[in-house]
């Protein structure tokens, strides 16, 4: 039977920042980055993949702490995994005195959702098929089985999850074709970031559209003349019918979110992102009835699932942003997206960082399978480079994700990516100018 053997971590960062490639009001020099996990397994040609996502500094915190979670790996039999992988991830989060780091959050919680996500790709691949198509070829009892009820059995019940589930499966060969015929729809974020001058802003709008999107996203927060100014401009270059989310990336107050977001009403934004701290469950709450019909969305930056349910439960979000690598990974990601089933949410996924459109996507094709069975009001954000790093990269045509084949999910780098954006030592740092991640 096969077995973990060993476990490898890599501090990987690209130098994003050189050109502002996904700048925002709070984030305006970001070094795309993944503290990254392989699995070895006593089988010389299977091994897992996975990573946590960071933006350059506190990427070798996030490596530490995925090895302190070596322990728990080295030995494991991989049938016992694949035959309870909820129990596997409670393992990692439940550690009686690692999870005094969190408990569940920080950089401990991104280690375990590195490590988790390479196990499921690990699974998949073993299964020779896609982590999308191994969520939903699962009963309705191993799914709910998956998930860590603790903390959220008030807002939804292990039965109130089998019956969602259950009324879902019966369409799901049906969702599958479709998924396979027309894709996953997607919008781009790739116009918005803010440290792009307004002309870069209009041609990459204008292209988004050609391309077949038919929503972008532009940043916004740290200037309210600019962010009229850029929004205008948008809005002219992409015409009334195309969506236009807006994002000020945690910048505001209640009270500046509300009078900042109104400011901007006249450009018809289709959704504020993340307009406060994503702890303030009550202040999303307040920002919501103030500024509708303009929806509020947030996610990528929640812990974990217990902030997603008071979201839910307090009314304080249109939109669910979950976040591949932020919680423990693909488990977790399995609970939110049944809390925001129960609720009605519609779920639409952020990827805007290295490997996370290659990882979310899977997430996304498994809730409309087998979840929610809706893609009402529902996109996945897509951004268009980096890409390239990856075995197995996404593919977009006409504004759409196409339905990933290959076994696993997705997560491979290529070893020569791996060489050459190693921090510090690799050469896309020795030999360059970037500095802004030492």
């Amino acid at each position: 039977m096969p077995h973990i053997v060993g476990i490898e971590c890599h501090d990987v960062r690209f130098p994003t920042s050189s050109g502002f490639h996904g700048s925002d009001a709070m984030h305006k020099d970001p070094d795309y980055s993944a503290a990254y996990v392989v699995l070895r397994t006593s089988a010389e040609d299977l091994e897992g993949h996975g990573f946590a996502f960071t933006i350059g500094r506190g990427n070798e915190v996030v490596c530490a702490a995925i090895r302190a979670l070596a322990p728990y790996l080295t030995g494991v039999d991989l049938d016992e995994v694949a035959a309870d992988l909820g129990e596997f991830g409670r393992r990692l989060t439940h550690d009686s005195q690692l999870r005094w780091l969190g408990p569940e959050k920080g950089a401990m919680h991104m280690a375990c959702a590195a490590i988790i996500n390479a196990m499921w790709d690990l699974v998949g691949r073993r299964a020779g098929i896609p982590v999308w198509r191994l969520l939903s070829d699962m009963s309705p009892e191993q799914i709910a089985d998956l998930v860590d009820w603790r903390y959220i059995e008030d807002a939804l019940s292990h039965a109130e999850a089998l019956d969602l589930l259950k009324a879902a499966e019966g369409g799901r060969a049906e969702r599958m074709a479709h998924l396979a015929d027309k894709g996953y729809p997607a919008y781009a974020t790739s116009p918005g970031w803010l440290g792009y001058d307004d002309e870069t802003v209009i041609r990459l709008s204008r292209l988004a559209v050609s391309e077949g999107f038919r929503q972008i996203k532009l940043k916004v927060g740290a200037n309210l003349e600019d962010d009229l100014r850029r929004l205008r401009a948008a809005r002219m270059a992409v015409g009334p019918d195309v969506r236009i989310a807006i994002d000020a990336n945690q910048r505001w107050g209640v009270q500046e979110a509300i009078t900042w977001t109104k400011a901007l009403a006249g450009y018809d934004p289709w959704w504020i992102e993340e307009p406060t701290n994503p702890d303030d469950v009550l202040g999303h709450a307040v920002i919501r009835k103030a500024v509708a019909p303009i929806k509020v969305a947030t996610g990528e930056h929640a812990a974990n699932r217990v902030v997603f349910k008071q979201l839910l439960q307090a009314g304080a979000i249109d939109v669910l942003q979950i976040d591949a690598c932020r919680v423990a990974g693909v488990t977790e990601n399995v609970a939110i997206l049944l809390l925001a089933a129960k609720f009605g949410v519609p779920v639409c996924p952020h990827a805007g960082g290295v490997g996370l459109c290659e990882l979310v996507q899977h997430l996304a094709m498994f809730d409309y399978i087998a979840v929610s069975g809706s893609l009402e009001d529902r996109t996945l954000e897509y951004v268009d480079h980096l890409h390239e790093h990856f075995a197995d990269p996404v593919s977009i045509s006409d504004g759409r994700y196409i339905v990933p084949q290959a076994p696993g999910f997705s997560a491979q780098m290529r070893p020569e990516s791996l060489a050459a954006y190693a921090f510090p030592s690799g050469p896309a740092w020795t030999n360059s100018s970037n500095e802004s991640a030492r």
